[in-house]
């Protein structure tokens, strides 16, 4: 899978697998998040290797049931939103796509009822 320019560039981490769990693609932002495993030589691999029990579990049951995972995570000082969100090719389940952005600490909401 090629990543066309504005997504390598977007500040965010982008992670896409197939619909067993092999890394598909990732941008450069992953890349540079997942260098001490190996950054784009993981491609090719299967994700679930990549998480310890229990992440492991809650992703192989996304994976099985083609389900998203909504969440946020403190990593270092800066949190995290986190996405793993279904794709499908023709309607049918292909993958997940992961994307991590940092938010600030303080998150302003804005009602535009």
């Amino acid at each position: 899978m090629e990543l066309s320019d504005w997504l390598e560039g977007l500040p965010a981490s982008v992670t896409v697998t197939d619909a067993t769990g092999e890394i598909m693609a990732m941008n450069r932002q992953a890349a540079e998040t997942f260098a001490s495993e190996g950054g784009r030589a993981l491609l090719g691999s299967n994700v679930l290797d990549c998480h310890p029990p229990p992440s492991r579990d809650k992703l192989a049951a996304m994976l099985a049931g083609a389900q998203a995972n909504h969440s946020t995570i403190a990593k270092g000082e800066r949190p995290k939103m986190i996405r793993q969100l279904a794709w499908y090719r023709d309607g049918v389940f292909a993958g997940l796509l992961g994307l991590a952005v940092d938010v600030p600490a303080v998150l302003p909401h804005v009602d535009r009822s």
